[in-house]
């Protein structure tokens, strides 16, 4: 079995390289993938030599990257967004990052999530905590609804994005009425390393792939946080919807989305 802790120090090599280059290289081509949907060359450029380095460092780990897909096989996976957030980053907007996470199966064991515009590194390994730029971070202790702040993940686009925005919306209507705040950064890493600082209070995201979510809910999970999908069972990486919760605000989170997806139906 390989000491997944012993891999932190390449992971965060790993990320090292990829944000320096996302520091120097502006995005200056993007191409659409789908309906409102974007890649740009420095997604393609990271991802690339991600995938190299590690195969050169951990050749027995598989890879797993968003742009151009899985190579390898085995238990250990390593999974990749390079540019989470790849709109703002476009945009010029400060909230995107790199997100590499580990997965042991189909769970999360490790993760660094990197905003380099932000100055900010989130990292975990399981029975490590999760440190922010070195120093320990924990989710918050809110238990009340009124004073929670709710990050939400980007809305569907591409087929049946229309439908499938129901539920979201619904669900935003119904936490707006009964949250201090409701928001939305456009980056799943940023949603669920801010929860696990303690910045916001949960981060729901309703459609996901494993890149978006394995380095984030490492860290999370590591700083205390429940992390479930929407029918309460704990997140695994074949989960496609992703609730990351202070553990005082579970149920109460979870008997919203409950309530709203069966008025939706």
């Amino acid at each position: 079995m390989i000491p997944h802790r012993d891999l932190l120090p390449i992971a965060l090599d790993a990320v090292d390289r990829a944000a320096a280059l996302m520091r120097r290289q502006t995005p200056v081509t993007s191409t659409r993938k789908g309906d409102r949907d974007l890649v740009s060359e420095v997604d393609y450029a990271i991802e690339r030599d991600l995938r190299s380095f590690l195969r050169e460092v951990t050749p027995g780990i598989a890879f797993l990257g968003e742009e151009e897909g899985a190579s390898g096989s085995g238990e250990w996976q390593w999974t990749l967004d390079p540019v989470d957030g790849t709109v703002n980053f476009v945009r010029g907007l400060p909230l995107c990052g790199i997100s590499l996470g580990l997965l042991h199966g189909v769970r999360p064991v490790l993760g660094v999530v990197d905003l380099p515009f932000l100055g900010t590194r989130y990292w975990a390994a399981e029975g490590c905590g999760a440190h922010m730029n070195g120093r320990p971070i924990t989710v918050s202790a809110t238990t009340s609804l009124s004073e929670a702040v709710v990050g939400m993940g980007d809305f569907a686009v591409g087929a049946d994005a229309a439908n499938r925005n129901r539920l979201r919306l619904a669900l935003m209507a119904r936490l707006a009425e009964k949250v201090q705040r409701v928001r939305m950064s456009g980056s799943a890493a940023v949603d669920l390393v801010w929860l696990a600082a303690g910045k916001i209070d949960a981060a729901i995201t309703l459609s996901n792939h494993s890149w978006d979510m394995t380095a984030g809910v490492a860290i999370a999970r590591e700083a205390g946080a429940v992390v479930v999908d929407s029918s309460g069972n704990e997140y695994t990486s074949a989960s496609t919807t992703t609730l990351a919760i202070a553990p005082g605000l579970v149920g109460q989170v979870l008997s919203h989305l409950k309530d709203t997806t069966a008025a939706s139906r």
